[in-house]
């Protein structure tokens, strides 16, 4: 067979349309983790597929051509997923940085222009006959259509584009509630999460280029290259799932990581407003001077919370108000000082600062040597070569 099927960028779908799918069905296979994000995760790749395979069958001459021999109602099907696939993603985010993510009525808003974009083709496309339709498609080129349906495609791509912002707003308002949680970031790893978020965000506003260069190119008369613009975006997403899939693999059972960690991060909801319970003050203080948690590296603000026998909301608000600090603050406080304690004795001067590091309860050495200098104004070994002088 010497006869060539597809080209390289039919290709770069069709690889995809296969590693979407092929991870998809993997989620649905892992049994730890939070099987609600692996669902989501599955439900945006299984929808972002159908995304070339429209692309294909629209305007790849080859699967065209199959397309028409199989049914004209192909032509469009798998468009509905361009509505889908940024709604899937934004569910996956909130499941992961949400403790107890659960479907609100409200959340059934981000479906309606689905629903809208379905009774549109009732009338335009699903009510015709076979032959309007054949005739139809004989006359799809870009081109040629309808302005209505350049609006509509506008239209569309903004939805995507605002459905990424808000993944992109979720991201960073979980960010910048982790020092609240954790005192060790460096067990949080987002860089994954980011990636994706940052890099759907780029297609998106791609594909918004692509619709204003339509407009452009036929209605204005004023060429821009929107095919170019298009391959961007098909090249992307095949590298974007390629690092998804690899940071997957990285996490173990499916970005397990993440999972486990979002547990401990509060919903959001509004701390109480009332004053610190002094007694409550008192015995933080007690229990962090005799019994050391901040020793533990992997010390959460759940995990404190359990010791002192608090909820995690009220131990927060107390460290918040009372302390000014928030949680990260706080631990590192005292990993500082005990650092300081130990440097400082000189039984332990042949240790190395490592191993300090290790024994305050750092497990990061760039964190550890930040820390120390923003409050001392000096290295760890600066430190310890003047006390020890």
């Amino acid at each position: 067979m010497k006869t060539v099927l597809f080209n390289t960028h039919d290709l770069v779908l069709l690889f995809t349309l296969y590693q979407c799918i092929l991870f998809g069905l993997c989620l649905l296979t892992f049994k730890k983790g939070n099987k609600l994000s692996h669902l989501l995760l599955a439900l945006f790749l299984f929808s972002y597929a159908a995304i070339p395979l429209d692309t294909l069958i629209n305007y790849g001459e080859a699967f065209r051509s199959y397309a028409l021999e199989v049914s004209v109602n192909l032509f469009y099907l798998f468009g509905y997923a361009y509505w889908l696939e940024a709604v899937f993603l934004l569910f996956y985010v909130r499941s992961l940085i949400y403790r107890d993510f659960r479907f609100k009525p409200q959340d059934l808003l981000f479906l309606l222009p689905l629903v809208l974009y379905f009774f549109y083709h009732l009338d335009t496309w699903y009510w015709l006959s076979d032959n309007e339709k054949m005739l139809q498609l004989q006359q799809n080129y870009a081109g040629n259509e309808a302005i209505s349906q350049r609006f509509i495609g506008l239209g569309r791509e903004c939805f995507r584009l605002f459905c990424a912002i808000l993944c992109f707003v979720e991201l960073r308002r979980y960010q910048s509630r982790l020092k609240d949680n954790f005192a060790n970031l460096e067990s949080v790893d987002l860089n994954w999460l980011a990636i994706l978020v940052i890099g759907f965000l780029f297609i998106r506003a791609d594909a918004i280029l692509v619709s204003l260069a339509l407009f452009s190119s036929f209605e204005f008369n004023h060429h821009i290259d929107y095919e170019l613009l298009g391959l961007i975006s098909n090249y992307t997403v095949l590298i974007l799932v390629s690092v998804l899939i690899f940071f997957s693999l990285r996490f173990q059972t499916g970005l397990s990581g993440i999972w486990q960690q979002q547990r401990t991060v509060d919903s959001g909801a509004k701390y109480e407003k009332q004053q610190p319970d002094e007694s409550s003050i008192e015995q933080i203080k007690a229990y962090m001077q005799q019994h050391k948690p901040f020793l533990n590296p992997l010390l959460t603000l759940d995990n404190l919370a359990s010791q002192l026998q608090l909820s995690p909301r009220v131990l927060s608000q107390i460290i918040n108000r009372h302390f000014e600090q928030n949680f990260f603050e706080f631990i590192n406080q005292y990993r500082i000082s005990e650092s300081q304690r130990l440097l400082s004795d000189a039984a332990l001067k042949h240790t190395t600062i490592i191993e300090i590091m290790d024994r305050s309860g750092f497990n990061s050495k760039a964190t550890f040597k930040t820390l120390f200098k923003k409050r001392l104004g000096k290295t760890p070994s600066q430190y310890r070569k003047q006390q020890l002088q």
